[in-house]
């Protein structure tokens, strides 16, 4: 029989510490001759065709304004290697700094959106707004995934995800159970 683990009251407010969807991704984005990066953690896979991505945009980031009014955006996925940038990206305002030269990025152009997609990151997904329906109420878009770039290697990369007040966990140890898998269960 498993043991059970003792467990305390804990704030409401901080449950995103367990409940992160996935790594944290950087966000660039254009308007006319405007780009921008911006750090982002809260997004979800919503469908997988068409490949669908919900994210959380405040309406206070520099980003959301340029992505509200272009419709399209790429979603990079960087690795631990970026760990610094991830975090100097965030804690920065791209209304003030052009994030691509301040640290050291290289804008590689897309080829079905106008935002650049960031050569350092393992992955690339460009994105064209799908549906905006939440995002007045919400700050919620829908993205629809038009092109994927990805690295051939690592198959498994490191990744951050953010469990809050600066602390990131590392993706870990890989487990297969694709012996027991059926498609569409998850």
């Amino acid at each position: 029989m498993s043991q059970r683990a003792a467990k305390l009251d804990f704030p409401v407010s901080q449950v995103r510490r367990y409940l992160e969807p996935g790594p944290i991704v950087l966000v660039s984005s254009a308007r006319g001759n405007e780009r921008n990066i911006m750090t982002m953690g809260w997004h979800t896979v919503m469908e997988f065709t068409p490949s669908l991505i919900g994210c959380v945009i405040s309406g206070g980031n520099h980003s959301f304004g340029l992505i509200r009014e272009s419709g399209e955006c790429v979603i990079n996925l960087p690795t631990t290697k970026l760990t610094d940038i991830v975090v100097g990206i965030g804690n920065t305002s791209g209304a003030d700094i052009d994030k691509f030269e301040h640290f050291g990025l290289t804008a590689e152009p897309a080829t079905r959106v106008k935002a650049p997609l960031i050569a350092e990151c393992h992955a690339n997904f460009e994105c064209k707004l799908a549906d905006d329906g939440l995002v007045d109420k919400y700050n919620f878009f829908i993205f629809e995934v038009v092109k994927a770039h990805v690295a051939t290697s690592p198959k498994h990369p490191q990744t951050l995800h953010y469990e809050g007040d600066g602390v990131f966990m590392v993706s870990g140890k890989i487990i297969s159970r694709r012996k027991l898998f059926r498609p569409g269960m998850l």
